[in-house]
């Protein structure tokens, strides 16, 4: 189908927040109060902050204040990939942190089986389902580094099948496809508005005051106190747990560390009968193709797929704004290459297009640390893989609040930061050239420019 044919009905919205599902918003701010805890953003950084405080601590006063609605930046733009993975998949783990790669393998899996337990035991119904995902392969280049690390893989028993292309195939039927790695437990595909609106619920349950609509507009510390100004009132509080993202930071030193970068997804209507038994899919696995510019894609509940990725835009100048929401080049070219991967759903159209901002660092996870004394903690840099690491991160926050001493504190990834990136304009200089060196490897069988072997050697770089 001719790609602009099948997007000229699609909604200019993201299709998770499309939803009856969707609750009312919380009350604003609307008087100066006070409490212990108080936690800034309405994602899933925030939310796993909240709810997990009221659980080490049920007579803790929290306060959650979101500046729009619960979930409605990235948590509910995303694809719905929940991993295990905390260090943005094993290749950078290792590169960064071999010595600890066996460690922060161990605590990624139990965090992802802590995911799954708290949604059975707050009854939250976000359509999870841990099928795993499959790492495909387009090119030769790409089956060479599929398999790199298979010794490893195996040594740290860790559940991948390696699949030749007849085995892929049966798994999900693209001729694209030469061959891949499925790993099978380590990631869980939700529906993550679903599982933002369901957190918010069980910090309500536990007595969490939510506010919505209620924007953080300056911050101020008496060396006892931190007090925090909306356009509603204040609260004042002895901690505070910052989950802001790439959003301006109230933490002036973040800013220094984070890049917006956009990403882009369409959602088709759902599949036919016939066309799903064309792709295959029986076993419901998220998938990723292998390039430096990748999509990912999955079904949904109602066998719709989400195709997303392969363009990750910097605009210039680190700008955050609503209209970079809705790029139709991007729309058009991931249309294109959706075809391209499955033919046979030649004639499946598109409901919904939309871009989010993910909080990119040049380390590609998360990186944490405190400020005020120890009295104010913060998650940030996820960049495009913290539907699962951020209950890992909001851990570490009230770890590094209480002052404790934990196996997580006491890890190398929680103790470094990043590199940061150089002041504008020499920042958007930097990116873009390596964006365009990223599309070169592609094209030129994987082989690394020597700006990018110089970014490897010092630990940065870029992938979509």
């Amino acid at each position: 189908m001719d790609p602009l044919k099948a997007l000229a009905d699609a909604e200019r919205k993201p299709y998770w927040l499309d939803s009856p599902a969707r609750p009312e918003p919380r009350p604003r701010l609307g008087n100066d109060t006070s409490a212990d805890l108080v936690v800034v953003g309405g994602g899933f950084s925030g939310l796993w902050t909240a709810l997990m405080a009221k659980e080490r601590d049920p007579s803790l006063d929290v306060v959650l204040l979101e500046g729009r609605r619960i979930g409605w930046a990235a948590t509910g733009r995303n694809g719905g990939f929940c991993m295990a993975t905390l260090t943005h998949g094993l290749t950078n783990g290792i590169e960064r942190w071999p010595d600890e790669i066996e460690r922060l393998e161990r605590l990624g899996v139990e965090n992802l089986d802590e995911i799954e337990s708290t949604l059975t035991r707050y009854g939250i119904d976000c359509s999870f389902e841990r099928t795993g995902e499959l790492h495909v392969a387009t090119e030769p280049w790409q089956l060479d580094e599929l398999t790199e690390h298979l010794d490893l893989i195996s040594d740290l028993g860790l559940d991948y099948v390696p699949l030749d292309q007849q085995q892929v195939r049966a798994e999900v039927d693209s001729p694209t496809y030469l061959g891949g790695l499925w790993e099978r437990s380590g990631c869980a595909m939700l529906d993550p508005a679903r599982l933002a609106f369901g957190l918010r619920e069980a910090c309500l349950a536990l007595g969490v005051r939510v506010h919505e609509r209620s924007p953080v507009r300056s911050m101020r510390d008496d060396g006892r106190l931190i007090t925090l100004t909306t356009p509603g009132g204040t609260v004042t509080a002895p901690r505070v747990a910052l989950g802001t993202g790439v959003f301006p930071p109230l933490l002036r030193r973040l800013k220094h560390f984070l890049v917006p970068v956009y990403d882009y997804a369409l959602m088709t209507e759902p599949m036919t009968p016939e066309q799903l038994a064309s792709v295959g899919w029986h076993n419901r696995q998220g998938v990723g193709d292998s390039a430096n510019q990748f999509h990912y894609y999955r079904l949904t509940d109602d066998n719709r797929i989400l195709w997303g990725g392969y363009d990750a835009v910097y605009y210039n100048g680190g700008r955050i704004r609503p209209e970079y929401e809705q790029r139709d080049q991007t729309f058009v070219k991931l249309a294109e290459h959706f075809y391209g991967t499955f033919p046979q759903l030649a004639e499946l159209r598109f409901t919904h297009r939309w871009g989010g901002v993910i909080d990119t660092c040049s380390r590609f996870s998360a990186f944490y640390g405190t400020a005020h004394g120890g009295r104010l903690a913060y998650a940030v840099g996820y960049t495009g893989m913290g539907v699962g690491a951020t209950r890992f991160g909001a851990n570490v926050m009230l770890d590094l609040l209480s002052g404790e001493r934990t196996e997580r504190t006491e890890l190398r990834m929680v103790k470094e930061k990043p590199v940061p990136f150089p002041p504008e304009p020499v920042r958007s200089g930097v990116i873009q050239f390596t964006r365009w060196s990223i599309a070169q490897a592609d094209q030129h069988e994987g082989r690394r420019n020597l700006w990018l072997r110089t970014l490897d050697r010092m630990g940065l770089g870029f992938d979509s």
